[in-house]
């Protein structure tokens, strides 16, 4: 593993970047399967140009470990609730192996039922959901995927925490190319975020959040001591009611309020579920997969005709560039990393 000091920070390859983030999340108990699942989510947030899903995490999940809210030997349990249905009991530890121990299994029922679901249970959750769905859409499905988190979000029309930011993530397969993937957080803004604001001394704008008393307020440091506002007023407050519902009782686990219960004060990533939706396009038009798909390729030519970004393309011109050049970590950042199990 190299590293070079560079006026704005410290650059590393991508597979150094891999290999600290092993290391670190090693040092800090983690088993060696789990450790390269979620090094991967990290190093895949930094080279997608995703700073506050990005390696930054290192740091939120070794406080989880230290914490006690994950099990760091966790083994996950797979099953079969219903012929369509997979069921991964990931028994406390962290999503990322649970998923990988899961998808072979989605994916096959997906091709042999047309749509298939993933129930990630008993799972913590600290990174964007984009890979997982970016991972299913490159095998020729059409993925969704959902999660509620800790409470820390309020309803429009309040000023208390209630949701999570209830992520909810689309992929869409393009043959010949990257698949089209979104991810957003149903808050107005991701919870990372206001964190590297709080980090770097910033302000942040005070249509994010609240403070604790319900009013506006501009100092990262009160925002996440209160609440947070949904995006898009009553349109996101219901989406993060949906995600609590189809992640929550749905698959029989918490919903944000549960979770921020049940982390009793230690300040750890949420706990819960997570569902996964997989659906094969060959199952609705068989032979003619390839005429529809050509139909969304004209969309999204359509689209990026007349100037407009196709969400995902920043993120794809974003990894290109540091699969050839690697990636520069602020010096702060790696500083208070390389403390990580010292």
């Amino acid at each position: 593993m190299s590293a070079a000091d560079t006026e704005g920070g410290v650059h590393l390859t991508l597979d150094a970047l891999r290999a600290l983030a092993r290391a670190k999340l090693a040092a800090v108990g983690l088993a060696l399967d789990h450790a390269a699942a979620v090094a991967e989510t990290m190093v895949a947030g930094e080279r997608d140009g995703c700073a506050s899903h990005g390696i930054y995490r290192l740091l939120v999940a070794a406080n989880s470990i230290a914490k006690g809210v994950v099990v760091p030997d966790a083994v996950p349990v797979v099953s079969e609730p219903a012929r369509a249905l997979v069921r991964v009991d990931g028994g406390g530890g962290f999503a990322q192996l649970a998923f990988e121990r899961g998808r072979p299994l989605l994916v096959d029922k997906a091709r042999a039922f047309g749509i298939a679901a993933l129930a990630l249970n008993h799972v913590v959750h600290f990174a964007a959901l984009w890979p997982e769905v970016e991972a299913l859409a490159s095998e020729g499905l059409v993925a969704l995927a959902f999660t509620p988190s800790h409470a820390w979000v309020a309803p429009a029309g309040g000023t208390k925490p209630v949701f999570g930011t209830n992520p909810i993530a689309f992929g869409w397969p393009r043959p010949g190319r990257d698949p089209f993937v979104f991810d957003f957080a149903t808050s107005a803004v991701a919870r990372g975020e206001i964190e590297l604001h709080r980090r770097a001394g910033k302000p942040v704008p005070d249509d994010w959040g609240y403070d604790a008393d319900g009013q506006p307020t501009t100092e990262a440091e009160k925002m996440l001591a209160g609440a947070m506002r949904t995006f898009g007023g009553h349109k996101g407050s219901a989406l993060a009611a949906m995600v609590e519902l189809v992640a929550g009782p749905l698959i029989g686990d918490m919903t944000s309020a549960d979770s921020i219960a049940a982390d009793g004060g230690r300040g750890g990533s949420p706990i819960g579920g997570e569902l996964v939706i997989a659906v094969d396009p060959a199952g609705f038009l068989g032979e003619a997969v390839a005429e529809h798909l050509a139909r969304a390729e004209a969309m999204f030519a359509s689209i990026e005709g007349q100037g407009a970004r196709l969400p995902s393309s920043r993120r794809y011109a974003a990894r290109a560039r540091s699969l050839a050049e690697g990636v520069t970590i602020p010096q702060a950042l790696y500083d208070d990393i390389m403390r990580i199990g010292a």
